[in-house]
């Protein structure tokens, strides 16, 4: 049987992981989220202090990423251990954006990511899956919004966290974050060709999630 794969592309903060779960939900699909096994590794990275690829490439082999459901929600293991909380941090997702640039790293988390695309019907959200991981996905979305409101959203995310950084440093890095991911090398994120464009800097989370919802089965149907 066919597998139906759905990418969904878009930078930082722009709550594709968010809204990719809450649709995969919805649709009995399962939901892959990209960022945050690169997060894991760029965890991994600041921990063993091996941040450059001189250092990192030659261990990322033996790095063990896992996406587990428990207690109905999507955890992200690292060498076993549950790093769910400790990769949404402003550190660690510029640690994600330096080690997604690192071609050992992409290699070392592709082969498992097209292997979930081939064995399950999944919602996929990253910032190169349309172009690169899935590129013949059976729908395409890039989502996204301004810089200032992802910001907004990020700091709405974390103020009741006592290390919560203030709203001009989460800008800050997600306009650093943008700059990396657009200018890579290697993947750089863009919108492909055949996405088509959703932006919700003036929609609420279940008016982007019904919107995803109903371009999904438009195509399906």
């Amino acid at each position: 049987m066919k597998t139906i794969n759905i990418a969904i592309d878009g930078p930082s903060g722009a709550g594709k992981s968010s809204i990719s779960r809450a649709v995969a939900a919805d649709l009995g699909f399962i939901h892959v989220d990209t960022g945050a096994m690169y997060r894991a590794v760029g965890l991994y990275a600041i921990r063993h202090d091996c941040l450059s690829p001189e250092k990192l490439a030659p261990v990322v082999e033996d790095i063990a990423i896992d996406l587990k459901f428990i207690g109905g929600a999507q955890r992200v293991l690292l060498d076993g251990e549950d790093v769910s909380d400790h990769i949404r941090t402003p550190e660690v997702s510029m640690a994600a954006s330096v080690v997604s640039a690192i071609p050992e790293v992409r290699a070392h988390l592709l082969d498992l990511q097209k292997k979930m695309a081939a064995e399950n019907n999944i919602l996929m959200d990253g910032r190169d899956i349309g172009s690169v991981i899935l590129p013949h996905a059976d729908l395409k979305i890039f989502l996204t919004a301004s810089a200032e409101e992802r910001a907004s959203r990020r700091y709405l995310e974390l103020r009741e966290k006592p290390d919560c950084p203030p709203y001009e440093e989460i800008l800050k890095d997600i306009q650093q974050r943008d700059y990396n991911d657009t200018h890579r090398e290697i993947a750089p994120l863009r919108q492909a060709e055949d996405a088509v464009l959703v932006d919700t800097s003036n929609m609420g989370f279940h008016e982007v999630v019904d919107h995803i919802k109903a371009l999904i089965q438009e195509k399906l149907d």
